[in-house]
């Protein structure tokens, strides 16, 4: 009998491969950066060949570092950062442009124009979703009309459309040589071209955007056999596909209506489980497929995602040179006992969730004399808990429940100062779980489910266990001064970009 299960788990930053055992426990990972490319002044671009190289040596790496080969693999899962379009060649398995990150902000006059035609919200009742740069169906638009021959091509059926899942699952199962063009429920949902009711691709939203039905992929279930994967996962089944943050909610047993997370990744994302039927969101908020597991109803959840907070940190090393390294920015921050009274509001992308602003663009406020490179380290952390606030009462607000703890995973949980910050800003208990990597868990569940590795959600609430908790510890008066001087700041920053 096979031993683990594998997933994929490509990001914003980096792809890893990680491989878990029954317990859910990481028997070994291997993981590689990619290159974040940057052509304009809101452009944001990834190479989808180096991506599609990154993760067939995390695949080599990780299986040799145990004396693992394809065999000891039951199923492998796919979970990815969601948003990010490519078009590419069916027959070379060439891409015609690179994919366009979710953080891009290139579509921003077709999302102007759109919304002064029928609003913001026209296409929320249908897909859950507001007019922004956000999605990935303009980002296709834009490829389509941008792109010498794109739109001949995607119109012949011979270029392929999809997130980074339908990509990844294409090259894994033959690429030109016969691959899968298939999507889960979740990455569908984040393309604004996805009817939440039905599940299938809006034929009016596509006259719309003007996009071609035959580039699209097939939408698929979350949790199902999909096909056998090639060389270098050589005969492995491959079993189940989740957008990163609806694999996080799975892979942290948020399984019932009002259970939440909040991931703290290159962004945060806030999912809260709404069980059988899309609820809709008048705070600010998205309606999201949470994921379907095989002929099962799909579930729901409301979401509330934030553009940037660990790209943040990696903004403060890369571009200032002010640490060496991301986990520098604990100590940098601790040099410090307050933050000076200065506030950054990272709106490099505009602001997302509750506030859909694309015009802003980020500042630092309250500089004086006395502010060092300590203070601006404790205020782009503090950023991230003050965002996450402003989500969580959103999330409040539309679901008339209150959350008594903020279950956290992602890279950032191991910045205790920012995890007892955040439980102090939103007044709840923090919760860190014994294993933070629950992206890359909630894909490999949901590919074991599909082959009764697992037998049932039930061995995922069992796996599920507490490392460390923090219970807030500042009085209500500073709390609210700190949110009201960051509320001041985004004032700031909103109405930049023209």
């Amino acid at each position: 009998m096979t031993k683990y299960v594998g997933a994929i788990d490509q990001g914003t930053t980096s792809t890893r491969f990680i491989v878990f055992d029954r317990k859910g426990r990481i028997v070994s990972t291997a993981q590689r950066e990619h290159e974040q490319i940057y052509p304009r002044p809101g452009w944001v671009e990834h190479n989808p060949l180096e991506i599609w190289l990154n993760t067939r040596t995390v695949i080599f790496d990780a299986l040799e570092r145990r004396g693992l080969s394809p065999s000891d693999l039951a199923a492998v899962g796919v979970t990815n950062q969601r948003e990010t379009a490519l078009l590419w060649d069916r027959k070379t398995g060439e891409p015609l442009y690179n994919a366009i990150v979710w953080q891009d902000t290139r579509t921003d006059q077709l999302v102007a124009r759109y919304a002064a035609e029928g609003g913001q919200d026209r296409l929320r009742a249908k897909t859950g979703l507001p007019l922004a740069t956000y999605f990935s169906g303009l980002k296709l638009h834009w490829i389509l009309a941008n792109v010498p021959g794109a739109r001949e091509k995607a119109e012949a059926g011979d270029a392929l459309f999809g997130n980074i899942d339908t990509w990844l699952l294409w090259n894994l199962t033959g690429g030109a040589e016969g691959g899968i063009h298939i999507t889960d429920v979740t990455n569908a949902s984040r393309t604004q071209l996805m009817d939440l009711e039905t599940l299938a691709w809006d034929e009016d939203i596509l006259k719309l955007f003007e996009i071609p039905r035959a580039c699209l992929p097939r939408i698929v279930s979350s949790s199902e056999e999909y096909g056998l994967a090639r060389e270098p996962l050589e005969g492995v089944k491959l079993s189940g596909i989740l957008g990163d943050q609806q694999a996080a909610l799975f892979g942290q047993a948020c399984l019932h209506p009002g259970e939440a997370k909040n991931t703290y990744g290159t962004g945060n994302f806030m999912l809260m489980n709404t069980g059988e039927k899309p609820f809709p969101s008048t705070c600010g908020l998205v309606t999201t497929v949470g994921y379907k597991l095989g002929g099962s109803k799909a579930i729901y959840a409301l979401e509330g995602s934030i553009a940037i907070t660990g790209a943040l940190v990696q903004w403060l090393r890369d571009n200032l040179g002010i640490i060496q390294t991301s986990a520098d920015i604990e100590p940098l921050a601790r040099t410090v006992s307050d933050n000076g009274d200065v506030y950054f509001v990272p709106a490099f992308s505009g602001l997302y969730a509750p506030r859909w602003q694309e015009s802003a663009r980020g500042v630092i406020c309250g500089l004086t004399r006395f502010a060092n490179k300590g203070h601006i380290a404790r205020a782009a952390l503090e950023a991230t808990a003050y965002q996450t606030r402003e989500v969580l009462e959103a999330m409040v607000k539309d679901s008339k429940v209150a959350i008594r703890e903020l279950r956290t995973d992602g890279g950032m949980v191991v910045n205790e100062l920012l995890m007892q910050f955040q439980s102090d800003m939103i007044n709840v208990p923090v919760v860190r779980p014994k294993v933070i990597e629950t992206t890359a868990l909630g894909a490999a569940y949901a590919a074991g489910l599909a082959v009764g590795y697992w037998h049932s959600t039930d061995d995922i609430v069992q796996n599920w266990g507490v490392d460390r908790r923090w219970h807030p510890h500042m009085d209500e008066a500073q709390r609210e001064h700190l949110y009201a001087s960051w509320n001041k700041a985004v004032t700031r920053s909103l109405d930049w970009a023209d």
